[in-house]
C-alpha cells in the first residue's frame, strides 16, 4: 500500500491543491494580504509538482542525465523531497507566518523561486524543455516576485528573514543534490 502512494502522491496533490484554492476565501478571509501570500505557496507548488512529476517525468529525466541511466533519484526520494521538503516545509513556514514572524514564510517563497532559478538554468544549459519549467516561469517566478515585493514594505519582515528564507531554500536544493551525486557515486 505504501508503495502506490510513493509512487502515485502528485496525484493526490493536485488534487489537494485544487481543495486549497476552493476552501482559500473561506480560510483567508481574516488574514493580512502577506499571510494570504504566503499559503498560496503550497496549492501553486503542488501544481508545479503535477508538471514535473506527472508519469515520473523529472525523476526519470534526472536517471537519464545525471545518472546515465541508473537510479541516482530513487521514487522514495522523490517522494521524501516532495512531502517533507516541500510540503512540510511550506506548512511549516506558513505555520511560523501565521503564529507571529511574517518574515518565516518566506522560506516558502524562496523554495519556490530557487527551484524555478533551477529549472531556467537547466533549460538553457541543454538548451531544451524540462519537467517543471512551465509553471516555474508562469506561476512560481509570478507569485513570488509578487511575494517579495508585497512583503518588502513591511515592517513585520527583516533582512534576516530574507537571509532565512535564501538560505534555507538553498540547503535543500543543496540536499537533494548531495543525495544524488552520492547516490551516483556509491552506483558507480
Amino acid at each position: 500500500m505504501f508503495a502506490r502512494l510513493r509512487d502515485n502522491w502528485v496525484y493526490g496533490g493536485v488534487l489537494a491543491a485544487v481543495m486549497l484554492f476552493a476552501l482559500t476565501p473561506v480560510l483567508a478571509r481574516d488574514w493580512s494580504p502577506a499571510l494570504i501570500l504566503i499559503w498560496l505557496q503550497l496549492p501553486v507548488y503542488m501544481l508545479h509538482q503535477f508538471e514535473e512529476h506527472d508519469a515520473d517525468r523529472f525523476r526519470l529525466v534526472v536517471n537519464a542525465t545525471i545518472g546515465g541511466g541508473k537510479e541516482v533519484l530513487t521514487r522514495l526520494d522523490t517522494f521524501v523531497i516532495n512531502i517533507a521538503g516541500v510540503w512540510g516545509i511550506d506548512a511549516l513556514a506558513f505555520s511560523l507566518a501565521a503564529t507571529g514572524r511574517v518574515g518565516l514564510g518566506l522560506v516558502a517563497v524562496y523554495l519556490s523561486l530557487v527551484n524555478s532559478l533551477g529549472h531556467c538554468a537547466q533549460a538553457v544549459a541543454l538548451r531544451r524543455y524540462n519537467p517543471g519549467l512551465v509553471t516555474s516561469i508562469v506561476l512560481f517566478m509570478p507569485l513570488g516576485i509578487a511575494t517579495l515585493w508585497f512583503l518588502s514594505g513591511s515592517q513585520e519582515v527583516t533582512k534576516g528573514d530574507h537571509v532565512v528564507g535564501i538560505v534555507a531554500a538553498l540547503v535543500i536544493h543543496a540536499l537533494i543534490i548531495v543525495r544524488v551525486i552520492g547516490r551516483k557515486r556509491s552506483l558507480e
